[in-house]
Parts: C-alpha cells; structure tokens; sequence
C-alpha cells in the first residue's frame, strides 16, 4: 500500500460519515453516532497526515504552499467540530454547522485527490511512498485507539 492508497480508505469514511451525518435529525442517537465516528476519522485522519503527509511534503518547495493550505483547512474543521462540540444537538444552528462541516469536508477531500496527490506523487519517490503508508496507518491506528 503507498501513501495515496492509505489516505483514501480513511477519505471514504470521511465521506461515509459526513454524508450519515447530515441526514440525521434531532438528539438522536444516530446524531450521536455519526458525529462520534466523523469527529474521530478526523481526528486521527488529520493528525497522521499532517505528520506523515504533508510535513515531509514540506520539505520540498513544490510542496510547501499546498500543504500550508491543506493544514488551514483541518483548522477550519476543528473549529467546525469545536463549535458542533459546544452547541445543543437538537439546535438548528447545529445541523447548519454540520452541514458546512459535511461541505468543507468534501471540498478538501475532493482538492487533496484532484490536486495534492499529483503534486505529492511527482515529489515522493516510491519507497517515500510506501514508507509514509506504513506510518500514517501507525500513527493513524494509535489516534483512533485513543479515541
């Protein structure tokens, strides 16, 4: 498995999860549920890129723009989850939160497979490839597990 490969699994759950997210209603316990499960696909998601992704992408040149905007963006999405995490679930303002947090989701997931990942691919060489695979799953299982 190379870098692309492990980063797109978890980008299916993102979009799995963002979408659940958005079609639920009220205090339910489906909200509960799929909240808990996008909060911490993220979570782990955004952590082991960062740190297995992006900042050795940073290394490079070609690499440090997309990557800066990249990391901007995960910071839009904890804020997002931040306010999610401090307003009432039954609120509408809630789902409307969500529903931007669905919508930014999508957008950076659609950018990092249309646009990152070409550039990344001319970047890292194939052994980078496969190296960064191995530790972003690490890293990436090590988050989930401490949930």
């Amino acid at each position: 498995m190379n870098i692309f490969e492990a980063l797109r699994e978890s980008h299916e759950r993102q979009r799995r999860y963002a979408q659940a997210l958005v079609q639920t209603s009220g205090n339910s316990e489906e909200r509960v549920q799929a909240y808990k499960q996008l909060k911490e696909e993220l979570h782990a998601h955004e952590t082991a890129e960062e740190r297995f992704f992006y900042i050795p992408l940073m290394a490079h040149d070609t690499g440090v723009d997309l990557s800066r905007h990249a990391i901007s963006e995960h910071h839009e999405m904890d804020e997002m989850i931040e306010e999610l995490d401090e307003t009432e679930m039954s609120s509408p303002s809630w789902l409307a939160t969500a529903k931007k947090l669905s919508d930014k989701v999508h957008h950076h997931l659609e950018e990092e497979e249309h646009k990152f990942f070409q550039m990344a691919g001319k970047i890292l060489d194939d052994s980078q490839k496969q190296s960064l695979a191995n530790q972003y799953v690490k890293e990436y299982e090590e988050q989930l597990a401490e949930g």
